[in-house]
């Protein structure tokens, strides 16, 4: 594992994709930056991370023979992973919030951003950028539901054992997805995601607040399905609705 490390940069995703163009990059390439000063989430949102406190990476991992119909079961290995490396820091109530927030008791600790390299049908490779609040303690108050490993377990916690955890998961996850394990990467993923078949209050892009329950997430599309207190069934894409 070749690991590169940034004092700042404005995105590691950024950055390790460009490293992957100008250069033939091993697997599990591994770039950290004690500082992002553009640090990107989901459908280009930002990620607020206090210098030197948290754990900012992406990793490159090749995936030549991974069909870009089977996506959602990446997106499923990689959130599995993280969820189980970081409950190995003893946080409480760990969940998936749909696609891929790490939660600990309902609070966020751990953001995830996807970016796959595509050939042909095929994903190539995927660079996994991760951010992990891990010892930082006071959040803007924009951020209300954020939160960090040492606000919950009261433990400072070094930075490069929880690395050390997420890319030991990820290549037993990422593993299950190359033997074509599906099935098992959907159980283990739905077990553990958050407000699945619990009653619970949404609204959707059009500001319309609906009680209902989610089902699961639908393995050929990606799709979070709810159903509503008729026993109809609605699918959503990502952005398309937000828990309440």
């Amino acid at each position: 594992m070749n690991i590169i490390k940034l004092d700042a940069t404005a995105s590691t995703n950024s950055f390790l994709k460009e490293l992957s163009v100008e250069s033939e990059l091993s697997d599990y390439t591994v770039v950290v930056a004690d500082e992002q000063t553009l640090g990107r989430g989901q459908m280009n949102t930002t990620w607020v991370s206090e210098a030197k406190k948290n754990l900012l990476c992406s990793v490159y991992v090749r995936l030549s023979d991974v069909p870009i119909s089977k996506q959602v079961y990446l997106n499923f290995a990689i959130a599995i992973a993280i969820h189980e490396a970081l409950s190995s820091f003893k946080l409480t109530n760990l969940e998936i919030k749909w696609p891929n927030d790490i939660l600990s008791e309902k609070k966020k600790i751990c953001g995830i951003l996807v970016e796959n390299i595509l050939k042909g049908n095929k994903i190539d490779a995927t660079i996994i950028g991760v951010g992990v609040n891990i010892n930082q303690t006071d959040f803007p108050t924009y951020l209300p539901k954020a939160s960090s490993i040492k606000n919950i377990t009261g433990k400072e916690i070094v930075i490069e054992d929880v690395l050390a955890e997420i890319i030991s998961k990820l290549k037993e996850k990422i593993s299950l997805l190359i033997n074509k394990d599906y099935d098992v990467l959907n159980e283990e993923y739905h077990n553990v995601l958050h407000k699945k078949n619990i009653p619970s209050m949404f609204k959707d892009d059009k500001d319309v607040v609906f009680m209902g329950k989610i089902l699961e997430v639908e393995t050929s599309n990606g799709k979070l399905i709810i159903e509503l207190p008729d026993e109809t069934l609605k699918s959503f894409q990502l952005k398309e609705v937000v828990f309440i």
